[in-house]
């Protein structure tokens, strides 16, 4: 048979062949797979990387490159929060066309550096190459603080799960921008800039928080990497969810979008999902339960009430 391409195998399927045996070193105690890396000695560090790519990921004529600076740190910080740590150091790699005023990568990095500053950490080195459109990678350091990582592969039947930030926000914003409806000033700018809810990847892990994940693509697709990798089902709640749905009604109405698909499929907004043996801390909500798999559904399913989401499930890198 032959190959596939990487818009035809997926994301999750392709990265699964770039690391298909290969052996990492002793210093990697988690490689490849969850929201971050983890490298072993004196202090645990948690390594993340993502790229973020002019037409696909921002576009210059929504987004100033200060604005593309602070969504490249957070998106980034979210992973490490993802884990149970909190961001400490970054480096970014930068390409754009040679013409590109030099002013507008200086807006840039005060962005990076702004976000950043939001978290105790620094931009600690990184590079700058020409290229035919802007292109901003961002590799994060973080700390676990002593804990162990939250891990996706901890969720067990019995277990609630919970959230804690906004749901749909930047869906909503990306709607909003795309089909030029003015107003929702706040919705406009969460598409532009996420806030991830820093601060409580710690709080949940002191917690006991047995998985966690940022909602990056999207909550039922995030859920869903936490139930594949614990081999587990999980249920999530309407009544539990009405509120995050209300909440963005009256942008629904004016676009003429069902809000459940923000909510559900909705990615970027970086909101923190995880879940616990036991109630979740001050400032997270439940919002579903963990099951054992079923014939009717598997290990890795995420439904709503017990039924199948018709709707997508969340954002595809190709």
């Amino acid at each position: 048979m032959a190959d596939g391409t990487l818009a035809t195998d997926g994301e999750f399927a392709v990265i699964d062949r770039l690391i298909a045996g290969r052996r990492q070193p002793p210093i990697v105690t988690v490689g490849p797979g969850d929201d971050a890396a983890v490298l072993a000695g004196a202090g645990a560090v948690a390594v993340s990387t993502d790229v973020l790519v002019e037409g696909r990921h921002f576009r210059l004529d929504w987004s100033t490159p200060y604005d593309v600076g602070r969504k490249a740190i957070a998106q980034n910080a979210a992973d490490i929060e993802a884990m149970g740590g909190r961001a400490t150091a970054f480096v970014v790699g930068f390409g754009a066309p040679g013409e590109t005023e030099t002013a507008r990568a200086v807006a840039l990095a005060d962005g990076l550096w702004d976000e950043a500053t939001l978290l105790g950490a620094g931009i600690v080195g990184g590079d700058m190459v020409a290229a035919p459109q802007w292109v901003v990678s961002v590799t994060v350091l973080g700390d676990l603080e002593g804990r162990p990582p939250v891990l996706r592969s901890g969720a067990r039947p019995g277990h609630v799960v919970a959230v804690t930030g906004q749901l749909g926000w930047s869906a909503a914003g990306h709607v909003l921008w795309h089909n030029m409806i003015d107003g929702f000033e706040e919705l406009r700018r969460r598409h532009l800039v996420p806030a991830p809810p820093y601060g409580q990847g710690a709080v949940a892990a002191r917690a006991g928080a047995t998985s966690m994940t940022d909602v990056s693509d999207g909550l039922l697709a995030d859920l869903g990497h936490i139930a594949a990798a614990s081999g587990v089902h999980v249920d999530l709640a309407v009544e539990m969810l009405r509120a995050d749905v209300d909440a963005l009604g009256p942008v629904a109405d004016a676009a003429d979008v069902d809000a459940w698909h923000w909510v559900l499929g909705g990615g970027e907004d970086h909101a923190l999902v995880a879940t616990f043996a036991a109630h979740p801390p001050p400032g997270w909500r439940i919002i579903g339960q963990v099951h054992g798999p079923t014939r009717e559904f598997g290990a890795g399913a995420v439904t709503l009430d017990g039924a199948a989401w018709a709707g997508s499930a969340g954002w595809q890198s190709y």
